[in-house]
């Protein structure tokens, strides 16, 4: 099926732009002038909404096969719902690990007949699996995820810096990036016993603060730089959190180290000063500092030092939040926002005096180009181009509405940003050719695949 999308503001290499997007099956053929729409078949309007490529989550808990946590079928669900078009899981949160191409296999029968929106996975570096990785890479993964400390969960080892070495080894020469949880172990340990634990309050946020110091995520980041200077293999720093690792990763970068980062949405938009003690839907490690740490880390993303954001979607049954007692130290860690971000990000880009297109341009950028660069996949994702697939996002900047349960597509209704006032929505979301999106729910069947890099 043919199809022409019209719109005054279309997201090209040109920036911002009236252009009209020809769609011919899965792909784009053409971007044509605003008004030269002839001959394309079926013929979309959109007046001035916003159309952006399709956003690529590079780092998601899908948490299936093997947990009730989330599931493809609604992490998709959502993902569509919030103009993203292409997941990349995290191997950690499933049963079992994807640590194996076995594992891999069963991610991959989970997921038949259940995606939404096209997905990879990552594979797993864990202590004892080199000799599992070059199979993996074989099997189509675009990249490996591993810990500096305790996962929170039992089946995926932590590695420390023997493992990372026999891991860079098996990698170097492949381009494969290998992601990292940059925190170390020592300075958490150290903190701990500084703390009566026992005797701490651990209702109020600033307990949990200081149990996880960010000297955690310095001294990890240190050493990777370390281990990527010396195997010129590209590793990805995952959710950073604190700005106080961004000198030494900005003279890294100076040098040439193959070192990229990302910031998620909840370290951009929330700040320490402003949690609630006991609102443990906020915990996640690394955790979220305080207000001028948040703005550095804006600075950074603005420079191009921080690459990319991505959502670190990391759902729990509600329980497992222990709302109820309000304690830090029980809960699961990880923040629900599968959906949401696009218009978190909006809201908090234009309240810092962005314009449209500045902010449509920074959204291209920071969570469709760059993230689908990262997986190995800019081309085919990530941008709005011929010969790219017809991934497009219809975005209205300028609505204003309140998150509410009935706009969490995902799992379980427990998130942060419930209440939360935003400016900006996703009318429609299209995955290769085909609108899958629309009047608040998804449409037709699931047609999402996983996306294989060779």
């Amino acid at each position: 099926m043919k199809h022409a999308l019209r719109s005054t503001r279309v997201l090209t290499a040109d920036g911002l732009t009236p252009a009209t997007l020809i769609v011919d099956g899965e792909k784009i053929t053409a971007i044509r002038a605003w008004d030269d729409a002839g001959g394309a078949g079926q013929y979309h309007d959109f007046d001035d909404l916003v159309l952006l490529p399709g956003l690529v989550d590079s780092h998601v808990h899908i948490n299936d096969p093997g947990r009730d946590w989330e599931g493809f079928n609604s992490a998709t669900r959502a993902a569509a719902a919030g103009g993203v078009t292409t997941l990349v899981d995290m191997p950690l949160n499933c049963v079992p690990e994807t640590i194996n191409v076995a594992a891999l296999e069963a991610k991959r029968t989970a997921a038949r007949g259940n995606a939404w929106v096209d997905w990879a996975a990552w594979g797993g570096v864990v202590r004892g699996n080199t000799a599992e990785l070059p199979a993996l890479a074989q099997a189509g993964v675009p990249g490996f995820k591993c810990f500096m400390i305790h996962s929170g969960i039992d089946g995926f080892a932590w590695v420390d810096e023997s493992d990372l070495r026999l891991a860079l080894d098996r990698l170097r020469g492949t381009q494969l990036p290998l992601l990292v949880h940059a925190e170390v172990a020592f300075p958490v340990e150290a903190a701990a016993a500084m703390l009566n634990l026992a005797q701490a309050n651990w209702q109020k946020y600033s307990t949990w603060l200081a149990s996880r110091p960010d000297l955690a995520e310095v001294y990890a980041i240190k050493l990777l730089i370390q281990l990527a200077q010396e195997y010129r293999t590209p590793i990805h720093i995952v959710h950073l959190s604190s700005a106080r690792a961004l000198p030494m990763l900005a003279e890294a970068r100076s040098h040439g180290v193959p070192i990229t980062v990302e910031t998620c949405v909840h370290y951009l938009v929330f700040a320490a000063e402003e949690i609630p003690d006991g609102a443990t839907e906020f915990k996640c490690a690394p955790p979220i500092w305080g207000a001028a740490n948040r703005e550095q880390l804006w600075e950074a993303l603005e420079s191009g030092l921080i690459d990319l954001v991505a959502t670190d979607h990391s759902p729990c049954p509600p329980a497992m939040k222990r709302r109820a007692e309000g304690r830090w130290d029980l809960a699961w860690g990880g923040i629900a926002s599968l959906g949401l971000a696009l218009p978190v990000l909006w809201t908090a880009m234009r309240q810092r005096g962005l314009s449209t297109d500045d902010a449509a341009a920074r959204a291209g950028k920071w969570m469709s180009a760059r993230p689908a660069r990262l997986a190995g996949i800019l081309g085919q994702k990530g941008t709005l181009s011929v010969g790219a697939d017809a991934d497009i996002v219809v975005f209205d900047p300028h609505v204003t509405w309140t998150v509410s349960q009935d706009d969490l597509h995902f799992r379980h209704k427990i998130s942060p940003y419930l209440g939360a006032k935003l400016r900006g929505r996703v009318q429609e979301t299209w995955l290769r050719g085909e609108r899958v999106f629309h009047s608040g729910q998804c449409s037709g069947n699931p047609r999402g695949r996983e996306l294989v890099r060779l």
